[in-house]
This record gives structure tokens, sequence and C-alpha cells, in this order.
């Protein structure tokens, strides 16, 4: 199954992350442009002010990584999972959604710690001045290594005290420098993720029995 270009010439692409579920930005595909995505697995699309097809990422190193690309139920519509590398947005925000209109309910982003190694990852190709990150990763691992010996020695002592807000930002910058560390390392939080969920096996509802190696 294709998109149906005999109904339109340009069918519109939302673009997603593919581990975060964030929308990314919307664009516009047409037939050349798609078999060229097909091909290289990289996201290309039909600029409509510059009436040419344009590669992203080729000018910014921004480029996306397609994972998958599903059809809506008329075959006019594109939904294309991505891992993006640095920020969708040519104003170097990660999606091009982020002027907030309105907020009906102020829920926790469940997705918080992809955004944080995702904008590691963005300093890392677009260094910023005064940055934090850039000053560990330029460092290199022994600092690195060094920032997360201390912040688990502060996040232990902080255990130990009575403070929880104090404890709940220990463990915050804990996270933050592990973050950096798996960036370094060349780990992903998807890596992560797949271990956590091999050592926590589930069957059903029901726990498999503990083996070695499992939680």
């Amino acid at each position: 199954m294709k998109p149906d270009f005999k109904k339109m010439d340009l069918i519109p692409a939302i673009v997603q992350d593919f581990y975060t579920k964030e929308v990314l930005m919307l664009a516009y595909v047409n037939e050349e442009s798609y078999k060229y995505m097909i091909e290289k697995r990289e996201t290309y699309f039909y600029s409509r002010s510059r009436k040419k097809i344009w590669h992203k990422g080729e000018t910014s190193g921004h480029f996306q990584k397609i994972k998958s690309i599903t059809l809506d139920c008329d075959c006019d519509t594109l939904l294309i999972q991505v891992e993006q590398l640095g920020s969708a947005c040519h104003t170097n925000n990660y999606s091009c959604f982020f002027n907030k209109v309105s907020e009906y309910e102020n829920d926790i982003d469940n997705f918080i710690i992809e955004k944080v190694f995702n904008m590691i990852n963005d300093r890392k190709n677009n260094p910023k001045e005064g940055s934090y990150t850039n000053y560990l990763l330029d460092q290199g691992i022994d600092k690195i290594c060094k920032k997360v010996g201390e912040e688990a020695a502060e996040t232990i002592i902080a255990a130990k005290n009575s403070n929880k807000d104090d404890l709940i930002g220990e463990i915050s910058d804990l996270v933050y420098h592990v973050l950096v560390l798996m960036f370094e390392k060349n780990i992903n939080v998807r890596e992560i993720k797949n271990k956590l969920a091999q050592r926590h096996k589930i069957e059903g509802n029901k726990k498999i029995e503990h083996q070695k190696g499992e939680y």
C-alpha cells in the first residue's frame, strides 16, 4: 500500500518522535520525495515555497532516521516515526510545536527522560555558550564519572536526612549526570528500557519465576 498521489500531488506528513511519541513537525511529500524516503530511510519533503524537494537535515545536520511509515484510512496522510538527530525545528526547538495556545491539564511529562537525553545530543551537535552539558562533554569521561560519583554520594546523604524535596533534587541531578554518561558511552534510553524489560519479565499479568540476572 502506498499514498494515493492520483488524488493529490502533495500528501501531508506528520513527523513523530519514535521514542517519545512527541509530534515534531508537519511537512508535505510528493511522489518523488516519497520514493527517496523509502530508498534512503531518511525524511525527504517537498517545499511549497521553494518548489523543490529537500532532504531534512541536509544543511543543519539534524537528520531524521525513519523507523516507520503509516498511512491513514484514505491513503492521503502519512505518519512518519523517526529517530530525531538534533532539533526538528529550524528555530532550534526540538519540535516545531512549541507556541502553547492553551493548556487544560498540567500533566507530568512522561517522556522527560528522553527529552533530556535528546537535549544532551543537541548540545553535542550544536554547542551553546555557557552550557553545563557542553562543559561536561568537553571535559570527557573522567569528569563525567567524577560527577556521577559525587551526585550518587549526595543522593545517599540526602536519603539519610528527612527532607524529601532535597532527596528528589539529588536524585534528579544523579539521573541527569547518568544520562550524560550514557550519551558519552553511546548508550541510549531505549537500550536501558530494553534491559529493564528483560530483567523484569512479565507474562500476561504474571511474573516469570526469578532467574539469575532478572529482578
